[in-house]
């Protein structure tokens, strides 16, 4: 192998190594591919004026726990996590075995790095309902931040144990095998959430970054081709498409992948440095993206 071919080899590599930490941090995935609630009540719309019905529901009916938390849960998506956290605390005054309002609530804590706190209504919510997989999911994610893997592949498993149709369970443990670098079993999970949720993106990124890690470029490219497809603002599928590109050698789609994600994101530093190894006679022709 030539000085110049190792360089660029390594290079790759470290790039392959920052996808793959960021896809690790991705660990939510919903029918935009932006990141949800693992609740089943996060089904709602987030606009002022469904906050608003949802405020109207709970002033004529403010001993109902379930008005609190579904209220609640439309807030916590929209990022308004004091407000939020209000509303589940009200609804666990109201009902003290409410579990998924511990859920709700763990996921707000956990969401916001209090990792301790989400532990503790996570393992409230489990004590109640010892079969509730979204507490079981959301534990292992807060594991997983934690980097405790075993407890988090022990609660994953659990929640798939108890809904072999949760999609995000399986891109959680595939992901949670990613990081130990055990690919064969994480495309296994990445196979199995794309079939069960296919307008995801976050499972297509995953998958073809461990493909890429394998030295499967062609599958990686292949998968990445999807994600963008599914996610066009997403700058990480972009950046991932690109390098796939790169490693089959076809630098003029690798260059296009890199300056789209560079239009999404300017300081995106992979994308940057991919397009500096790939763009040589094919940066002005991508000025545009």
């Amino acid at each position: 192998m030539t000085a110049a071919k190792t360089i660029g080899y390594r290079a790759a590599t470290a790039l392959l190594v920052a996808l793959a930490l960021g896809a690790c941090s991705t660990a939510t995935m919903n029918a935009v591919g932006t990141g949800a609630p693992e609740s089943e009540d996060a089904l709602y719309a987030t606009s002022p004026a469904n906050i608003a019905s949802l405020t109207d529901v709970v002033t004529r009916n403010p001993n109902d726990p379930q008005a609190y938390n579904m209220r609640g849960t439309v807030l916590g998506e929209a990022g308004r996590y004091d407000e939020a956290l209000a509303d589940f605390n009200k609804a666990i005054t109201i009902d003290a075995n409410y579990a998924q309002a511990y859920a709700n609530r763990g996921l707000v804590y956990r969401q916001t790095g209090k990792y301790d706190l989400a532990l503790a209504d996570y393992d409230k919510a489990i004590g109640i309902d010892a079969n509730y997989a979204v507490a079981y999911l959301g534990r292992g994610m807060v594991y997983r931040a934690q980097r405790k893997p075993a407890l988090a592949l022990a609660d994953f498993n659990k929640a798939i144990a108890i809904r072999p149709d949760n999609a995000q369970a399986y891109y959680n443990r595939g992901l949670l095998y990613q990081g130990q670098q055990q690919h064969g079993f994480a495309i296994d999970d990445f196979s199995t959430a794309i079939g069960l949720s296919t307008q995801q993106a976050q499972p297509y990124i995953a998958r073809g970054l461990s493909y890429l890690a394998v030295n499967n470029p062609k599958n990686a490219a292949s998968d990445l081709d999807d994600a963008v497809t599914i996610d066009p603002q997403n700058v990480q599928a972009w950046t991932s498409r690109g390098l796939a590109y790169e490693r089959l050698g076809d630098k003029e789609r690798a260059a296009g992948s890199y300056a789209r994600a560079m239009n999404i994101d300017q300081k995106y530093q992979p994308a940057r440095d991919g397009f500096g190894r790939v763009g040589g006679k094919f940066g002005q022709a991508y000025q545009a993206f």
